[in-house]
């Protein structure tokens, strides 16, 4: 490898580090900070709070969706549910129709116009002071809402999100995505404690209306409105928080093509969100989010894909080495095969691989702590590691070709 291409990797390997090193000091100098707000006084008052459901094609789940949210620990006098069918060419209707006696249940049919202006729909005949979305294969935790409003004692919170988790995993890719999730409400809560939350996820974020009368509705934001509207609260400086103990199960992705054509779509939201809001990129004035959130994100795209890269041109020279002893003697060894330390390899990046692989189990550990109250290795860990260094790249380097050559991604 030539010395150009030698400093970029150390580089790129280093700011990798210093993200995962930059989370790790938050999380011990703002420990104290991640406590439970839950409470049980029987004298406060909660909130009147709607929560939509847009729904298109979930005949399958929609019903676990309604039920999870009936069955929430909050008064039921101030809990209001929308469910909007977004045009679904299934039995979507005929199960919601099921909902409408319900007294806090409305239910209303749209043509299809996708998720965001379903959502849309549902703000436009919301009447409470707080508003949010359930997807409709996900479902929440009963003590889920109570943990997240007491969030909203503070005048300047404008949105709070829950900490996703995968939902009975069965398969090695939902194995590996769980470990994803749990690494993803460790990151979303040291990002919550510092300003630089980039996205208020579909299940289950809570807003207060004041939101969407301030700046607006949802957009179509690249299929990831809601991604697009947490950069807007940002830009505009409304404080977004995480609550890393109000859980929300959804379905993930059972196959790694699947998975691959979700994932494809997230990192394409983020390219192109970030592109329509490049101008807040490293400017103080935007705080976290615009110096070192997004940053991070960018950073993290090209890594992978250049260690990636590194790692087929070593493969490749490894097999090329190979055929090239077999061509010249014959066979791949000459004698009998022994092992020795001399041969170890002891370059440097090497043991900064080993530091760097090191952090990511960390960060692992931690999220597992968060989000289950203790810290328990899961085979998904390793499967995380293993699966994502090999097809993650794929997704990023798609995502990049759709925005270069201006094309759209599949919804489905």
């Amino acid at each position: 490898m030539n010395a150009v291409a030698t400093v970029f990797l150390y580089i790129l390997t280093f700011l990798a580090m210093y993200v995962e090193v930059f989370f790790l000091v938050t999380f011990f100098e703002k420990r104290k900070e991640i406590v439970s707000h839950a409470d049980d006084n029987p004298n406060r008052i909660y909130p009147n709070v709607t929560i939509i459901v847009p729904c298109w094609n979930e005949e399958k789940t929609v019903s676990g969706t309604v039920d999870s949210l009936l069955s929430l620990d909050y008064p039921k006098n101030a809990l209001h549910i929308i469910l909007v069918d977004d045009g679904s060419t299934d039995s979507t209707w005929a199960v919601l129709k099921t909902f409408e006696n319900i007294p806090n249940i409305s239910v209303y049919h749209k043509d299809n116009g996708g998720k965001h202006t379903a959502m849309n729909y549902g703000i436009s005949v919301t009447k409470t002071e707080f508003i949010g979305c359930l997807d409709a294969d996900s479902h929440v935790s009963s003590t889920a809402l109570k943990r997240m409003i007491p969030y909203f004692d503070n005048p300047k919170v404008m949105s709070v999100s829950p900490s996703i988790i995968v939902d009975n995993p069965k398969t090695i890719i939902e194995w590996a995505q769980k470990a994803e999730y749990q690494l993803s409400v460790y990151i979303k809560k040291m990002l919550g404690l510092v300003g630089g939350i980039h996205v208020t996820p579909g299940p289950f974020s809570i807003y207060r209306m004041k939101v969407f009368r301030d700046l607006g509705d949802y957009k179509y934001a690249h299929k990831t409105e809601d991604m697009e509207i947490a950069y807007r609260m940002q830009v505009n400086g409304y404080k977004i928080e995480q609550c890393h103990d109000a859980l929300v199960y959804t379905k993930a992705p059972r196959t790694a093509y699947a998975l691959y054509k979700q994932r494809l779509r997230w990192i394409y939201g983020f390219i192109n969100n970030t592109i329509d809001y490049r101008r807040v990129i490293m400017r103080s004035e935007y705080g976290t989010f615009a110096l070192f959130t997004i940053p991070a994100g960018i950073v993290s795209i090209f890594s992978a894909m250049y260690l990636f890269s590194f790692m087929v041109y070593s493969l490749f020279s490894f097999v090329y080495d190979k055929f090239l002893r077999i061509e010249a003697v014959g066979k791949l060894w000459v004698g009998k095969p022994t092992f020795d330390l001399f041969f170890i390899d002891t370059h440097a990046f090497v043991f900064i691989t080993i530091i760097l692989y090191g952090l990511v189990l960390t960060s692992l550990f931690l999220g597992s702590k968060l989000a289950n109250g203790k810290m328990k290795f899961t085979v998904g860990m390793i499967y995380y590691i293993l699966i994502y260094s090999v097809i993650a790249p794929l997704w990023l380097l798609k995502a990049l070709w759709k925005t270069v050559t201006r094309k759209e991604v599949a919804w489905r």
